[in-house]
């Protein structure tokens, strides 16, 4: 077995001249508001639909399946393709337009990707705060995926490629921080807008996705682009006075020769798609597929999509179940700190592995005290220090996710590539993972009603698989440079042999 994960935690890779400055915290935060558009989107949608004024003109038979015959399987009351296609439909269309963002990404530089996804985004909360019929909802829900695929393509490439390596980790969870913001926002104003006895607050709720929109757009027209980007586009003396802006020192000569030789390297590749389904970057396609899916397979959305909706299948009134889905919000973000603050500290393998085994035990908990409760029949009801119990449960299960499947699912993704496939590695980054949510986004409520509980369990299972996989095969990659990452994979105990001694010294030959 493969052992070595690591391996590169302790040589952590070369240190540079310079450090973090007030330019590039400053960039990181306003490209990481790109994270709000996506967390307001995910917290937004599981709390409209829970909401009966919305329910009842463009869901009645939802509706009414509710508040009709009250012996009817809990598991199953909200059970319909149509409700969650409302919720779904947006990570189809961003899985789609994750694959135009890679090339846009590549040829135009990441903020005129952000820029764009920025526009798209807003235009989709506009016809969605203003929808008449389920129509107008699902195009909306599609344009707001088309502004979260180039959001997500390009965001977590450009915090990686600022941040300097000490302070790539902290940086880059800003995102998902951002992220995490957003769906306790969506939290907190659901909660007053449900309150709103006219009937119209689910408009507010979901036009309100404009405003993230508004600061990411406005934000993206002053960034300035990556040294990365601009040499991949040929400029080499704007790129160096740009890579000596953000470093704070004028001495960053063999930190920009390692990005000229990735920037050379880079050219030579003209099938960037093709080079990384190749054996030499084995590691990155493996990784670049497999966090995203087990991300998504950890049932996390099934919480931050749902919150509401599952709440209130468990038994908990309207408004108590909105403020449950509030106080995970709060758990998450607190908990993403926790990862902003330790993430280049103990890196990033402890957390993937501790979060792992905390998620594990408190799916199993939840699995037994829902089935005791609720049996197979979907019939019974919770004691109040039970549905206590749950909610802590559930909380405890979110903050291990928030502070290292969450922000590591993207952060270790966006790390590990060169520069030649970077945009290729991010988009399958990007469309695995929104292929995925869309998955669990469509069929979540009707598995619910299938597998009740087991669901949980279900969930759990694929945790300790993923769990193992990021012991015996993801290297710890805290504070190496990202063009020096081919190290990391020839010092480790199973990646060794697809990485030649070349990939590795190529690298650095030139460097002084």
């Amino acid at each position: 077995m493969a052992g070595g994960g690591f391996a590169a935690a302790q040589g952590d890779g070369r240190k540079y001249e310079g450090g973090v400055t007030a330019f590039v915290v400053i960039t990181c935060l306003v490209a990481a508001m790109g994270g709000l558009m996506f967390g307001y989107d995910i917290g937004i949608s599981g709390g409209v639909t829970a909401m009966d004024s919305f329910l009842k003109p463009f869901f009645p038979h939802v509706y009414k399946k509710q508040h009709g015959n009250h012996e009817e399987n809990m598991y199953c009351k909200f059970d319909d393709h149509v409700l969650t296609m409302f919720t779904s439909s947006l990570y189809l269309a961003a899985l789609i337009a994750s694959f135009f963002a890679s090339a846009t990404t590549r040829r135009f530089g990441r903020k005129m990707s952000m820029m764009f996804g920025g526009l798209v985004f807003l235009g989709g909360a506009i016809l969605n705060g203003a929808a008449v019929n389920v129509a107008m909802l699902i195009f909306g829900r599609l344009m707001l995926g088309v502004g979260v695929g180039f959001a997500n393509q390009s965001v977590p490439v450009y915090l990686s490629e600022m941040a300097p390596a000490n302070l790539r980790g902290a940086l880059n969870i800003g995102f998902q921080m951002a992220i995490t913001i957003g769906i306790l926002a969506a939290n907190l104003i659901n909660y007053g807008t449900s309150k709103i006895k006219a009937g119209w607050g689910w408009r507010i709720s979901l036009g309100l996705a404009a405003a993230p929109a508004i600061l990411f757009t406005i934000g993206s027209l002053f960034l300035p682009d990556t040294p990365n980007s601009i040499l991949e586009r040929g400029n080499h003396e704007k790129a160096k006075k740009m890579l000596q802006k953000i470093r704070g020192t004028n001495n960053v000569d063999e930190e920009f020769q390692d990005l000229v030789d990735a920037s050379k390297a880079a050219k030579q590749v003209e099938h960037p798609w093709k080079n990384f389904t190749g054996r030499k970057y084995r590691p990155q396609l493996i990784i670049c597929t497999f966090i995203p899916f087990f991300q998504q397979l950890t049932g996390i959305n099934v919480i931050m999509f749902y919150a509401p909706v599952l709440f209130k299948t468990l038994g908990f009134g309207d408004d108590a179940s909105l403020m449950s889905a509030v106080i995970t919000g709060v758990v998450n973000v607190v908990a993403t700190m926790v990862s902003v603050y330790s993430v280049d500290k103990l890196g990033r393998k402890a957390l993937f592995l501790e979060g792992g085994v905390q998620m594990i035990i408190c799916q199993v908990l939840v699995a037994v005290m829902i089935g005791r409760a609720f049996g197979t029949e979907g019939e019974g009801d919770m004691s109040k220090s039970v549905s206590s119990l749950v909610l802590f449960l559930i909380c405890a299960y979110v903050a291990a996710f928030a502070w290292s499947w969450g922000p590591l699912g993207w952060l270790v993704p966006s790390e590990i590539c060169p520069l030649e496939i970077r945009s290729a590695g991010q988009a399958t980054n990007v469309s695995v993972n929104m292929f995925f949510t869309f998955v669990i986004g469509q069929f979540f409520l009707s598995m619910l009603c299938h597998m009740k509980f087991g669901l949980f369990l279900f969930f759990g299972g694929f945790v300790i698989i993923m769990t193992i996989f990021i012991y015996y095969f993801v290297p710890e990659t805290k504070n190496v440079p990202i063009e020096e990452m081919n190290q990391v994979w020839k010092e480790h105990g199973f990646w060794s042999k697809y990485v030649s001694n070349d990939d590795v010294t190529g690298r650095t030959s030139s460097s002084p």
